[in-house]
C-alpha cells in the first residue's frame, strides 16, 4: 500500500485505543491478585497448594477463551467474541468481589480467566486487522502498552485500597467492572472488521468501512488487496500444524512461549508480597513494592517498542536469558541469606526491566512473526494456549516449591531455566528484523 493514499488517522487510533482497552483489563485480572494475596491467605485460609491454584485459575480460564475465541471471530466476527469478552469481565469482576466461598471464587476466576484469553488473541487481531499497513505495527503495540498501563494501575489501587481491612481484597476486584464497562460500552461502537466481512461475503459493509478507515484510493487498493489474499487462503487446521516442513518453526514458537513463562519473571508480578513477606516487610510496603514493578515495567516496555526493530529480536532474547539469569541467582542469595529488603527491591527491579525490555515483549513479535503463513492462525494459537499453560504450571507450583525448599529456592531453578533458553535461542532463533514474512518462512523452514 502506497503512503500517497491517506487514511483517517485520528479515527483508526479511536477504534484501536478502544479495542486496546482489552489489553488494560488483561492487565487487571493479570495483577490483581498480588494486591489481593495477602488478604485471600487469611480469608480463605490457604494451603500453598490452593494459593498456587487460585493464582493460576486465571490461566486454566485463559487456554479455554483462546481456544474458543477462534471459532466465535471465524463463525460470527470480531466485534461479537470482543463484546462477549467484556461481559465476562464485567460479570466475573463483580462476583468475585461477592464470593462467599473459595470454590465460588475459583469459578469466577477461572470465567475471568476465559475472557482475558479471548481479549489475547482477538485484541490485536482486531487491531492488525483495522489498520492501515503503514501505522499497524504501532496500532498492535498500543495493546501491550495498555497491557502495562493495566497492571500499573492496578498495583496503585490495591496499594491505596490496602488500609480498608480485611475486605479490602473484594474492593479490588470489583473496582474492576469500572474499565469493563467502558470497555463493553466501546466495543458495541466499533465497526466489524472489513477483512472478516469480506471472507464472509459482505463486500459492501466491508467497503463503507475501509471508506471510513481512509481514502476512496486507500479503499479500492485495499479492498482489491484482501480479496486477492482470501481468493489463495485455505480452511486451517491443527493438523497442518504437525507437518514435517513446518515442525522447526512450530517447535521454535512454541518453545518460546513456554520459556517466556518458565523463566519465572512472572513470579515477580505475581508474588511480589509473597516475596517482601519472607524480608519482613508489611502488607503497606508489599504493595508498594508492586507499584514500583509496574512503573519500571511500563517504562522499559515503552522502550522496548521503541528499540525491538532497531536492536533486533534475537540480541534481546540474548540478552533477556542472560540476564534474567544471572539477576536470579543473585536475587536467590539476597533472599537466601536475609538481605536488606532495599538490597533486595534492587534486584527484583531489575530483573523486572530485564523482562519488560527482552522477553516479555519479543517473544510476542516473534510469535506473530516466525509461523508460515498456512498455518500462522492455527500454530499462533497454540503457541499462546502453550504459553498459558505453563504460566498455569509456574504460579501453581511457586508457593508449594517455596515452602519445600524456601523462598530462594525456586530463583535457582529459573535461573538455570534461563541459562538454558539462552543456549536454545543461540541455536535455534534466527534474527527476523527487516525481513518479510514470506523470506522469513523461507529461512525458518530451510533450518
Amino acid at each position: 500500500m502506497s503512503s500517497s493514499k491517506s487514511f483517517n488517522s485520528s479515527y483508526i487510533i479511536g477504534i484501536s485505543f478502544i479495542s486496546a482497552l482489552g489489553g488494560y483489563l488483561f492487565g487487571f485480572d493479570f495483577a490483581v491478585i498480588s494486591g489481593a494475596l495477602p488478604f485471600l491467605r487469611t480469608q480463605f485460609a490457604l494451603t500453598p497448594v490452593w494459593e498456587g491454584f487460585l493464582t493460576g485459575s486465571l490461566a486454566l480460564g485463559c487456554i479455554v477463551g483462546c481456544l474458543f475465541a477462534g471459532n466465535i471471530a471465524d463463525k460470527y466476527g470480531r466485534k461479537p467474541g470482543l463484546i462477549i469478552a467484556a461481559l465476562i469481565f464485567a460479570v466475573s469482576s463483580i462476583g468475585i468481589a461477592f464470593s462467599t466461598s473459595l470454590t465460588y471464587f475459583l469459578i469466577l476466576r477461572f470465567a475471568a480467566g476465559i475472557g482475558v484469553g479471548m481479549a489475547s488473541m482477538l485484541c490485536p487481531m482486531y487491531i492488525a486487522e483495522v489498520s492501515p499497513a503503514e501505522v499497524r505495527g504501532r496500532n498492535v503495540a498500543i495493546n501491550q502498552l495498555t497491557v502495562v498501563i493495566g497492571i500499573l494501575i492496578t498495583n496503585l489501587v490495591n496499594y491505596f485500597l490496602a488500609d480498608h481491612g480485611a475486605d479490602s481484597w473484594r474492593w479490588m476486584f470489583g473496582l474492576g467492572a469500572v474499565p469493563s464497562a467502558v470497555f463493553l460500552i466501546g466495543v458495541t461502537w466499533l465497526p466489524e472488521s472489513p477483512r472478516w466481512l469480506m471472507k464472509s461475503g459482505q463486500t459492501d459493509k466491508a467497503l463503507t468501512i475501509l471508506n471510513k478507515i481512509g481514502s476512496p484510493d486507500f479503499a479500492e487498493s485495499t479492498f482489491k488487496a484482501v480479496k486477492k489474499s482470501l481468493a489463495g487462503s485455505t480452511k486451517q487446521s491443527y493438523a497442518m500444524v504437525f507437518e514435517k516442513a513446518v515442525r522447526p518453526a512450530v517447535v521454535v514458537g512454541i518453545t518460546l512461549a513456554v520459556f517466556q513463562q518458565f523463566c519465572g519473571s512472572n513470579i515477580l508480578f505475581n508474588y511480589a508480597s509473597t516475596i517482601f513477606q519472607a524480608a519482613g516487610s508489611s502488607v503497606n510496603h508489599q504493595l508498594l513494592e508492586t507499584v514500583f514493578i509496574g512503573l519500571v515495567n511500563l517504562v522499559f516496555t515503552i522502550l522496548a517498542m521503541f528499540m525491538v526493530d532497531k536492536l533486533g529480536r534475537r540480541p534481546l532474547m540474548l540478552i533477556g536469558s542472560i540476564g534474567l539469569s544471572v539477576s536470579f541467582i543473585v536475587l536467590a542469595f539476597l533472599l537466601q541469606n536475609h538481605a536488606s529488603v532495599i538490597l533486595l527491591s534492587t534486584f527484583v527491579l531489575l530483573a523486572i526491566s530485564v523482562y519488560s525490555f527482552t522477553l516479555a515483549p519479543v517473544t510476542w513479535v516473534l510469535i506473530s512473526e516466525i509461523f508460515p503463513n498456512k498455518i500462522r492462525g492455527v500454530a499462533s494459537s497454540v503457541a499462546i494456549v502453550s504459553l498459558w499453560l505453563a504460566y498455569f504450571i509456574l504460579v501453581f507450583t511457586f508457593p508449594i516449591l517455596a515452602e519445600k525448599l524456601g523462598t530462594y529456592g525456586p530463583f535457582y531453578m529459573y535461573a538455570g531455566i534461563c541459562f538454558a533458553g539462552f543456549l536454545f535461542v543461540k541455536a535455534k532463533v534466527k534474527e527476523t528484523k527487516g525481513q518479510t514474512l514470506e523470506e522469513l518462512e523461507d529461512n525458518l523452514i530451510r533450518h
